[in-house]
């Protein structure tokens, strides 16, 4: 063992250099005394990912390109990112020994699985006398602060949130780390002399990902490129300042919103960095306001954030004290049609093909498939659709997931159930010639604009002529959204009256402030929803008590 003491940086979602505290806590140690402390910023690659979390192909490419891209930065200041294989709490214990390890920093999580893990390492590196420090900068506001001015309970609607969130000040990001001492480069360790390259980042191939599942690489990962596409944004000061995402295209052939959102959500960008650079733009300008602005956008992730970081079992209906209890059904054949793109609506479809293909939809997009998932057509709960948006969204974040998923089947946040996306109107409002639908779903592609988006009216000579059979060359649809969709209001009516609690806690006159019209009317004054006051209170729970709560799992 070395007499140079060890100091690591534990990168977990803030994958960059720039706005990256804990790091920078880490690198002032070693430049301080040189001599003494030797820098070791560690990524883990743990295998329990694949046990709690759904990774598909794409996923993992931009994990992947992520991590190489932040081992090039940091071999520009003259240090390199040490990929360590395995599960923390197994691995940081032999660490710990074999670099003398003094001082860990890291960035502080919200997700139950970091919180009981995090525990434990904390554990550990008090018994090998490491001294731990943890910073605060996944999100903007500090979600404790909010609670804590909120009576320890989260605010459970968007414009409460935002009042609460104003009389805070938006921390300024911290600087990016310049060149690193050369007496803080670590000597060789038992595993690199034995091989070089061990703490080099993964192939795809080590992460089991084939070349021939992956889609289309439109959005590379990592801080280099979430950096440029964010100056390309700002420079476009006018869009800035006019953005309104309902007056985005959710089927455009090239994305209409930044697609900021992947490089956020894995830390390649950092939000408060985001918002700065918004607030700079917007400065003496006209400008568009939340929730429909850019830093409205951003405020949704902060909301969900806060809202998660209160209730462990936020990505599950059962459990949950925010989420309404609906009798889902549970439909294979529905479910396995919905996530492949053959529901028998070409709008749904394509989407739900640009989705597995290239990792990203639009927002409205999202919207427009959980309501046919869940409350509007099939019925199914919004936890199967959580998984597979886990699975394939390159921007899938444990709790924007869970919390977008719950407000549009109506299961929390957002209760005007009886407005549905209608899956045939809604697109041919922003694609009329039906041109996205053309490019995700080709066995489409002679037919014109009139016919698109409801193939099955045209008549079969037709539809031969156009070299498309429906339910031969392109699935019958599903279901008839004309009749479903009504009965299942009627159901969600019922699920409403049934549940004690929601009774208790559903808002008056609440509405998505981001949903253009999107099709659906309301039935009658029985199908809206019953009104009674804010939510019933919950008592605060400290980081100890979910500590405590999560190792009884």
């Amino acid at each position: 063992m070395s007499s140079q003491q060890t100091v690591v940086h534990w990168f977990r979602k803030g994958l960059r250099l720039h706005d990256n505290p804990a790091l920078l806590a880490a690198i002032r140690r070693c430049r301080d005394s040189p001599q003494q402390y030797a820098l070791r910023p560690v990524f883990i690659l743990d295998p329990a990912i694949v046990q709690w979390l759904r990774v598909g192909p794409n996923r993992w490419r931009f994990l992947q390109q992520t991590l190489a891209d932040l081992d090039r930065n940091l071999r520009k200041i003259n240090s390199r990112l040490y990929v360590v294989r395995g599960n923390p709490v197994d691995v940081f214990p032999k660490l710990f020994q074999e670099w003398n390890v003094s001082f860990l920093t890291f960035e502080h999580d919200i997700e139950p699985y970091s919180i009981k893990r995090d525990a434990t390492v904390e554990e550990q590196a008090k018994k090998h006398g490491v001294k731990i420090q943890i910073e605060k900068s996944l999100t903007i506001y500090d979600p404790d602060a909010i609670l804590k001015m909120n009576a320890g309970r989260p605010p459970l609607t968007y414009q409460k949130y935002g009042s609460l969130a104003s009389t805070l000040k938006i921390p300024e990001p911290v600087a990016t780390p310049k060149e690193i001492p050369s007496d803080c480069v670590p000597k060789q360790d038992s595993n690199e002399r034995k091989r070089a390259n061990c703490y080099d980042p993964p192939l795809l191939v080590e992460l089991g990902v084939k070349e021939e599942d992956l889609g289309e690489c439109k959005f590379p990962g990592g801080e280099t490129e979430a950096l440029r596409r964010l100056e390309d944004h700002m420079k476009r000061k006018s869009w800035v300042c006019s953005f309104e995402k309902p007056n985005t295209s959710p089927n455009s052939l090239e994305p209409s919103t930044t697609v900021l959102s992947p490089y956020v959500k894995f830390g390649c960008l950092s939000a408060r960095l985001f918002m700065r650079e918004l607030q700079t733009v917007i400065k003496g300008q006209k400008h568009s306001q939340p929730p429909v602005s850019l830093i409205g956008q951003l405020m949704w992730r902060e909301f969900y954030y806060c809202a998660a970081a209160d209730e462990p079992n936020f990505d599950k209906m059962v459990g949950n004290s925010i989420c309404l209890h609906v009798p889902w059904d549970s439909n294979k054949e529905f479910l396995e049609a919905w996530t492949h793109g053959r529901t028998g609506y070409p709008f749904i479809d394509a989407i739900m093909r640009q989705l597995r293909q290239e990792g990203w939809i639009h927002h409205l997009a999202r919207h427009a498939v959980a309501c046919f998932l869940t409350r509007g057509d099939l019925w199914i709960s919004w936890e199967e659709g959580q998984r597979v948006f886990e699975e394939f969204l390159l921007d899938a974040d444990w709790a924007l997931n869970a919390g977008n998923w719950m407000w549009l089947s109506a299961s929390a946040f957002f209760h005007q159930y009886f407005r549905v996306y209608s899956p045939v109107a809604f697109g041919k409002k922003t694609d009329p010639e039906g041109k996205f639908i053309k490019k995700y779903v080709p066995e489409l592609a002679k037919y014109p604009s009139g016919i698109i988006y409801e193939p099955w009216k045209a008549s079969v000579d037709v539809q031969k002529k156009l070299g498309c059979i429906i339910g031969k060359d392109y699935p019958n649809r599903i279901v008839i959204h004309e009749e479903i969709h009504k009965k299942n209001i009627q159901k969600m009516t019922e699920a409403y009256r049934k549940n004690k609690a929601v009774k208790e806690g559903i808002m008056k006159g609440d509405k998505d402030p981001e949903a253009p019209n999107a099709g659906g009317k309301r039935k009658s004054s029985s199908s809206s929803s019953p009104s009674s006051s804010k939510p019933t209170a919950k008592k605060p729970k400290l980081r100890e008590t979910l500590i405590k709560y999560l190792k009884k799992k």
